[in-house]
Parts: C-alpha cells; structure tokens; sequence
C-alpha cells in the first residue's frame, strides 16, 4: 500500500532534516509509528498523504506515485483514496458535524455523496457516539465530540490507507479502545491499511507492527 525509497525532507537550512532510506505499508496492515516529539512522525503521514513534498525519493501508495503528481491531483487522491485523521481536526465551523463528515464527497468529483454515502455517515456518527449531533457546528461540540467528526471524516469513503494523527489522544480509556475497534473494523471491511502516531503505550499490542521513528531523524545540516 506504502513504498518509501530515499526519502529526504528539511524544514530550511540548518533546521530539522528528514531521511528515510525505505520503509514499506503492506495492504491491510496496522502499524503504530511511536517516537519523541519532533521526530517528524506527522511529517512522514503529510508526506504520504502529498500535504507535503520531499526534496528527494520516491511515495507510492496503491500503486501511484504520490510524491511525482501536481498539487490537484495530489488533493483529488488524497480525497478518494486516503482518510487521514488529523491532531488537529481541521474540521470547517461554518460546516455541521454531518456537512465535516461528508465533506471528501464535496470538493472530489470522482466521489459521489449517493444514499449508501450518506447512510454509511450516518452509521459511523452512531457508532462514534455523536449520532445525536449531527447537525450542530464544530464549536458546539467538545474536543472528544470533534474527534470523533474527524474520525468519521476520514472513514467515510472506505479508503485504502487510513493515517491517523493522535486518533485518540482526547478520548478517555473506554473511548479510546472503542474508537480504535471502529477504526480497525472500518478498515478490514475496507481492506484498508493503517498507519497510526501515538504516544498512547497502551495501544501498541493492538497494532501488528510498531515503528520507532527516532531512527529516521537526521542532524542539522551544517
């Protein structure tokens, strides 16, 4: 599903510098990726996701070369064939929970938000516990209850690669084991692959693999 090859990505001359030799997401498989803040765990999923570029080396996911397209390709895959849950939500006020949830159907034309779409939005709120608020906007919710919209957002299209930022990190115990069978069962019936930071022990027996991202920190350059 992921295929990384001499990846390298830097923040500025001087700042922090990203080197992955290679690292490989087989279809369906679940991998934690722990390690100390600023490692670049989050830049690894952006860079996978296209969000970011590398200065050098090759992406593929699914078979595309992710890291050779344009920037509006690069969002339209995005789009329809990756669900990422972001740390920080990136939910829209101005849109309901409902709207956030269904919102890959809205700016993708190869997406159509039919019945089963909406339908499958539906379940998934019911799932997460926030079936009941649907039509409020982000900033009458909690922080948990956001989570949970952005879980749903990024679940909705039954992607093939879910990448998941700190999924549960504002979630209490039950919830987080909760949400982490919803995200798992989601993608099994999706046949999806995940890749998961968290800095939540925890978790990591429910994982099939875990990466320790330290290793692939790189010096400043001088």
């Amino acid at each position: 599903m992921v295929h990384i090859e001499n990846l390298t990505f830097g923040y500025g001359a001087g700042g922090f510098r990203l080197r992955v030799p290679e690292f490989t997401l087989a279809e369906g498989e679940r991998v934690a990726v722990v390690g100390p803040s600023g490692s670049g765990k989050t830049t690894l999923l952006n860079l996978i996701a296209g969000i970011l570029t590398p200065e050098a080396g090759r992406i593929d996911v699914a078979g595309t070369e992710v890291s050779g397209l344009s920037d509006a390709r690069r969002r339209r895959f995005r789009a329809s064939r990756i669900g990422f849950v972001f740390q920080d939500f990136a939910l829209l006020d101005y849109l309901s929970a409902r709207q956030n949830i269904c919102y890959p159907y809205r700016i993708t034309p190869a997406l159509t938000l039919d019945k089963e779409a909406r339908e499958r939005a539906e379940s998934l709120a019911a799932a997460c516990g926030i079936g009941d608020k649907l039509d409020r906007h982000p900033s009458e919710l909690s922080q948990g209850e956001q989570q949970r919209v952005a879980i749903c957002r990024a679940l909705v299209t039954q992607p093939g690669l879910i990448l998941s930022d700190e999924a549960t990190g504002n979630l209490d115990p039950d919830s987080k084991a909760r949400i982490l069978d919803l995200l798992f069962e989601q993608a099994a019936l999706a046949g999806a692959a995940v890749l998961a930071v968290t800095h939540d022990h925890e978790l990591l027996p429910r994982f099939e693999r875990v990466l320790d991202f330290a290793q692939f920190r790189a010096a400043p350059e001088t």
